[in-house]
């Protein structure tokens, strides 16, 4: 279990294009795989091309030999035709050369590339003139060549004799493979695998293939060699799910190192197909036999032949399946449209007839609107003229209170003053009585009475006046009052005014001064104003406005 785990943990590091461990995550990396093969080939297309510049250019025949087998190499399972073109060529160069050994390589090679386009008289002719003694390391690919034309001929034998006869020499050769090749070699896992998968000890083979799947590094190809193994071991022990797993592993790696010639993603298609994936089915088959065809594998070309109608066939009715709920589709959507014109025309209709009354409303809320507005402010106006009367009549009880106080107070004062004229003109003091009418004392200390009893009868109702007109002033030096001052000239003046008497000449009677010298202290005092000079008045009549 500890392996299993480590295994899929080495295969997702070696594959940076999967997304996770889930089957559709694996099918998304293999279908855009599939979408990008010409990006694979293009690349396989420039390595050959290399190559092939190189032959151009060399005139040693030894090089041209190991050019023409990297050509071959290249070719072999990408495009078979030209990989045959390049395996004469090599036999031809190598007879020039007259090397026993390169002359048994490039028939071998011959012959491999013969067995894959289904030449199998052509290829066992020639392997059978090949004595494979005279070059001994190269027993190992003498027995794989075998062992593949024979396995293909028993897949394809007409008769069970002919089968049975060619599986047990496929199964010699096969034997044979494992005596030659060493045991830590991929050839030897695939062999072994091969057996084991065959008599069906897929446990053993299983074991096998994940333990040494993780040791493969740069070679992708092997790596879908042995997935494809892995998937035919999971195949025989009928676990499906893991089964398309390493199917789907071995044709991403089978497309990305540029193959044209597996099998992997043919049997996924199949397998999807049964599945009910039939758009992937059809993709995949339709990508194996493009491939297949560009290769020139005929073998490859017949197996797919066999599976393309059925997965077709599926293909297109799900297709004419699809056309026919469409075209239900698109008729429901028309009647449907057609339905939802007639109620958008009754809607528009109802929302005309909705929108005229609305317009009826919104004009009658408006005038509605303006009558509360204008009742506001006439209210607003009545409000501030009952503020202003209560105001007033509050300024006319306090200061008739006091008009009659003064009032009282001077008759006794004048009957006290018309009692000393008469002691002192009866008396005879002619001299004391004209000094008393001549002075100017009295006048004075009345005066000076009735501007004190003014000042605290108006600071009285505005206790707050004189801090709040100097708020007025940018400059209130000259309504600095002088100790034991309530009011001065300046603040009297502006008191009268607060008082409502705006008049000028009225102020200059009642403070006795000339009118030139009213004008010119209101003057001066709107000049210090912060405010605009003609608001400077009104600002004064709003002092003490909330008063009580």
């Amino acid at each position: 279990m500890k392996r299993n785990l480590l295994f899929f943990f080495c295969i997702f590091l070696s594959i940076p294009l999967f997304a996770g461990s889930e089957m559709d995550s694996l099918l998304r990396v293999l279908d855009r795989t599939v979408d990008d093969f010409q990006i694979y080939s293009n690349m396989k297309e420039a390595k050959i091309n290399k190559l092939k510049d190189l032959l151009k250019y060399t005139t040693s025949y030894s090089q041209k030999y190991e050019i023409c087998g990297k050509l071959y190499d290249e070719y072999s399972f990408y495009k078979s035709d030209s990989a045959l073109v390049y395996a004469r060529k090599k036999l031809l160069i190598a007879e020039k050369l007259n090397n026993k050994r390169n002359l048994t390589d490039a028939r071998l090679n011959l012959a491999s590339i013969m067995g894959i386009t289904g030449m199998y008289k052509e290829a066992m002719d020639i392997v059978n003139k090949v004595d494979v003694n005279e070059a001994p390391d190269l027993k190992a690919y003498y027995f794989h060549i075998n062992r593949t034309i024979y396995g293909f001929m028993a897949d394809y034998a007409s008769s069970s004799q002919e089968k049975k006869r060619y599986d047990e020499i496929t199964a010699a050769y096969r034997d044979s493979l494992l005596i030659v090749n060493a045991p830590s070699s991929s050839a030897h896992v695939m062999v072994r695998s091969d057996q084991l998968i065959i008599n069906k000890k897929y446990n053993e083979a299983l074991k096998l293939l994940l333990n040494y799947y993780p040791t493969i590094k740069n070679n992708i190809h092997d790596r879908a060699i042995i997935a494809y193994s892995i998937a035919l071991a999971y195949h025989g022990k009928h676990e499906r799910d893991l089964e398309k797993r390493w199917l789907t592993t071995s044709a991403i790696y089978d497309l990305q190192s540029a193959t044209k010639e597996y099998i992997s993603l043919r049997l996924l298609a199949y397998t999807l197909y049964e599945d009910g994936d039939v758009d992937r089915a059809y993709k995949y088959i339709k990508r194996s036999l493009d491939d297949a065809l560009f290769c020139n594998a005929r073998l490859r070309t017949f197996e797919i032949s066999k599976m393309l109608p059925i997965i077709d066939k599926a293909y297109q009715h799900q297709s004419d399946s699809r056309q026919r709920l469409m075209m239900i589709t698109i008729f429901s959507i028309s009647t449907l449209s057609v339905l939802l014109m007639l109620a958008v025309f009754f809607v528009y209709r109802q929302m005309k007839k909705l929108a005229v009354a609305r317009k009826n409303l919104s004009d009658a809320n408006k005038l509605l609107n303006d009558l509360n507005h204008e009742l506001s402010a006439t209210n607003i106006q009545l409000n501030n003229t009952n503020e202003t009367l209560l105001e007033a009549n509050l300024i006319k009880e306090e200061y008739i209170g006091r008009y009659m106080d003064q009032c009282s107070a001077y008759i006794d004062k004048l009957d006290d003053y018309r009692r000393l004229l008469n002691k002192t003109a009866t008396a005879g003091k002619i001299d004391d009585l004209l000094r008393v009418i001549k002075s100017k004392q009295f006048i004075e200390d009345e005066l000076k009475e009735f501007y004190d009893n003014f000042d605290s009868t108006f600071l009285q109702l505005f206790p707050t006046f004189v801090d709040e007109f100097k708020l007025l002033l940018s400059d209130y030096e000259d309504v600095t009052l002088k100790s034991g001052q309530l009011l001065n000239t300046e603040l009297r003046i502006f008191a009268l005014i607060r008082l409502g008497i705006t008049d000028s000449v009225k102020i200059s009677h009642f403070l006795r001064y000339s009118l030139s010298t009213i004008y010119n202290y209101r003057t001066k005092l709107r000049n210090k104003a912060i405010c605009k000079r003609g608001e400077f008045e009104e600002n004064v009549m709003r002092i003490g406005s909330n008063i009580k």
